[in-house]
């Protein structure tokens, strides 16, 4: 029963972040949120934020686009070098 309330707090807490999480990153690479947020999913820190087990559900939006940013800008300059 703990391991049930806590999955659906847990989903609570994405859901209610998730849309800030996408608006960041909509507005920060100037692509409509339908890409931000698949963007989110494909990228590592997305995967760890769907992860329950790394607590990253519980951080705020800005931290979670700051990992995401931080993923984004390494990928880039990994491609341009």
């Amino acid at each position: 029963m703990k391991k049930e309330c806590d999955f659906m707090s847990h989903s609570l807490v994405r859901s209610v972040n998730i849309p800030n999480i996408v608006k960041l990153i909509a507005e920060q690479y100037r692509i409509d949120e339908f890409e931000a947020l698949k963007n989110f999913y494909l990228s590592k820190t997305g995967e760890l934020y769907a992860d329950d087990e790394t607590g990253l559900y519980g951080q705020s939006p800005l931290y979670v686009f700051g990992l995401y940013n931080r993923e984004f800008s390494l990928q880039n300059s990994t491609l341009h070098s």
